[in-house]
């Protein structure tokens, strides 16, 4: 699939990192060092802008390697690019973690996987067809 991009920043484009990749790395594009304090949250640029195509999204989604060794996450996790937004991707990072971290340009700051959706009609009904689990719902298969 061909995507258009406009490339704003210092880095190179988003890239699979490995080829069975779900998801490419984005790059922070910043004019000057960021400090993420504990609980902060920061919407950061990535100096990207993309076409998509109708009837696909570009999911941005937290690095595992950020979530376990710093704390980063994404605080609208997954985030939703819809195929008719043509600004800026910015990720909004979060630091649950109890120390400062800080982000520089070109520092991985999340992954995009960009992934076929529909579109539904809803069909009113006055009930549903049954199913082994029913209504069952949290916790609804127990612990083990």
């Amino acid at each position: 699939m061909n995507i258009r991009i406009i490339n704003k920043s210092k880095n190179s484009l988003p890239a699979y990192e490995t080829v069975h990749a779900a998801g490419m790395d984005l790059r922070a594009d910043l004019s000057e060092a960021i400090k993420l304090k504990p609980m902060e949250r920061r919407l950061v640029s990535t100096g990207l802008f993309i076409e998509l195509p109708e009837g696909f999204e570009a999911q941005i989604r937290p690095r595992s390697g950020l979530a376990f060794k710093h704390g980063i996450g994404i605080v609208n996790s997954p985030g939703t690019i819809d195929a008719d937004y043509r600004g800026e991707i910015k990720v909004l990072l979060i630091n649950y973690s109890d120390q400062d971290f800080e982000i520089n340009t070109g520092d991985r700051i999340a992954q995009m996987v960009v992934a076929r959706h529909e579109r539904v009609v809803w069909q009113e009904a006055e009930e549903l067809n049954e199913t082994v689990r029913g209504a069952g719902g949290y916790g609804h298969t127990g612990h083990k």
